[in-house]
């Protein structure tokens, strides 16, 4: 029996193949001509690759970009807050400070 060499590059395209056809393993490993055995072996081997790989498309990076956009103008917006509540707070101790002076 004659043993089939395969690249790297093949078997990522083949666990790729497998994670978006939804059919059973056995079914696909008829399709290829590779025993099911093997295919087990690359999905473990690479589906934590191939995933990552599908999260990492331009509409994702954009939609990603647009979120941080989004969360640092929320994060001024509290800033701008919480430096206005600060000020408010000096002022409140400043009055407080000046108006227990005069009651004694």
């Amino acid at each position: 029996m004659e043993r089939n060499s395969y690249s790297e590059e093949f078997k990522k395209q083949t666990v790729k193949y497998i994670l978006e056809q939804g059919k059973s393993m056995s079914q696909l490993a008829e399709e290829l001509g590779i025993s099911a055995g093997v295919l087990h072996n690359w999905k473990a081997l690479y589906r934590d690759d191939i995933q990552l790989e599908s999260l990492v498309t331009p509409e994702r990076v954009r939609q990603l970009e647009q979120q941080l956009r989004k969360k640092e103008l929320e994060n001024q917006e509290k800033e701008r807050e919480n430096q206005d509540l600060q000020e408010e707070l000096a002022i409140l101790k400043k009055a407080l400070h000046i108006f227990s002076k005069e009651r004694n």
